[in-house]
């Protein structure tokens, strides 16, 4: 009680749900980025892979499908999409041999990462088990836990170039486990997982009756003999749920477009893909106008390809990535065969008492470099961090000179 006699409010707490959530991408480093930009600070922002801060336009024939077509946005949309945009994401998985997909299979969304939480819960239940890949993309972890399930994580670990351990993955399995999600090419380490570890993912999910979340976002986003490889078609005996967008390949993450295309044993899932219709139909439809842009993005010229081959941007920016880390005593990398970002080890024999979020925050006070600690992405060791190589390979080899003053 007050002085004058009014009762105090008592303190709002948040959700309990949200006590196990993480998500440091824009956490507490990218926060204090924020202050420093407002006092005048010129900070290097290579937390997030966002195609658009670094001069990366979307494709002129994208942005004239969305204009062309903004008189027909501005009504609510069928709850899964608009029929084009669906019907382009069908073809694309015929042209890579599933045949069992019809429009009535695929979901448009705000972007991935809606899905995915949409996807989780209408599947889980109350401390449902899901098999997540460590380093993870924390939005899958989030997503889990959120909706009431148990993220268990499987490792990937450095010394093994970062794919699955396929015999620890067997291991986790129990009678909880509900589905399986693999992320490639993936986020954070770049690693572009083999056929045969697919292979044998697959029918891991399927001996179990897991249901396959395959985060495809950087599909086609790879390098040198790297090859990406979909996993909708190795999949017979169980759901597979494969989810990409405009944000990363196409440089759209602003249209916020994404969807997931659903294969396998559909036959098997109505109950399960009519709960998911239903979650669409309470959010009553994604962003309409970006829609239009999925046909054109789908069935046109694929100008990725230029970027991600000698001499394009990409591949130059990861050049400079590798070439800084070769350069430096103190630093360690499993080259990216995929993806748009790096995942930097510090050595221990060098560094013993390396700490990321410590550098990570140096790195910012002192030289105004923002990047992801290692681990924010579930790892359970915490000398990595990420960056991203959108950035130009000038720019790139700015930030390793200012990185060596704070390791060196």
């Amino acid at each position: 009680m007050r002085p004058d006699g009014i009762s105090m409010s008592a303190q709002i707490e948040t959700s309990k749900s949200l006590h196990e959530v993480r998500y440091e991408i824009r956490g507490q480093l990218a926060q204090r980025a924020h202050e420093m930009e407002r006092q005048g600070f010129e900070i290097i922002s290579l937390n997030i892979g966002n195609p658009g801060l670094f001069g990366f336009r979307t494709p002129e024939t994208m942005r004239m499908a969305m204009i062309e077509n903004l008189p027909a946005s501005e009504a609510y949309c069928h709850e899964k999409g608009i029929f084009p945009a669906r019907e382009a994401v069908v073809m694309q998985q015929q042209e890579r041999g599933v045949m069992n997909v019809t429009a009535e299979h695929v979901f448009i969304g705000n972007g991935v990462s809606e899905l995915i939480d949409l996807a989780l819960r209408a599947l889980l239940n109350t401390d449902d088990e899901v098999l997540i890949p460590s380093p993870d993309y924390p939005l899958w972890t989030a997503a889990v836990t959120l909706n009431g399930g148990k993220a268990v994580h499987y490792p990937c670990p450095p010394e093994n170039d970062f794919q699955p351990d396929l015999d620890t993955l067997a291991g986790l399995i129990t009678d909880r486990t509900r589905a399986l999600v693999i992320v490639n090419p993936n986020n954070p380490t770049g690693a572009v997982y083999t056929r045969e570890t697919l292979e044998t993912m697959v029918a891991l999910a399927e001996q179990h009756g897991l249901v396959i979340f395959s985060d495809e976002i950087y599909d086609g986003m790879v390098y040198d003999d790297a090859e990406f490889v979909p996993i909708a078609p190795l999949v017979k005996n169980t759901l597979c749920g494969t989810f990409s967008g405009l944000s990363k390949v196409y440089r759209a993450c602003g249209f916020r477009v994404g969807w997931v295309a659903f294969s396998g044993t559909n036959e098997l899932a109505e109950d399960y893909l009519h709960g998911l219709d239903l979650l669409a139909s309470l959010r009553l439809c994604s962003n309409v106008p970006g829609q239009w842009g999925v046909q054109t993005a789908l069935g046109g010229y694929q100008s990725l390809k230029e970027l991600v081959r000698p001499g394009g941007r990409l591949y130059e920016s990861r050049k400079a990535v590798i070439d800084g880390v070769a350069a430096s005593e103190y630093l360690s990398l499993v080259t990216p065969g995929g993806s748009m970002y790096a995942f930097i080890g510090a050595n221990r024999d060098k560094l013993p008492d390396f700490d990321d979020h410590e550098f990570a925050l140096e790195l910012l006070e002192s030289q105004h470099v923002l990047i992801a600690p290692g681990s924010s992405f579930n790892v359970d060791y915490n000398n990595y961090f990420r960056i991203t190589i959108l950035p130009e390979a000038q720019v790139i080899e700015d930030v390793f000179r200012r990185m060596h003053e704070v390791l060196g």
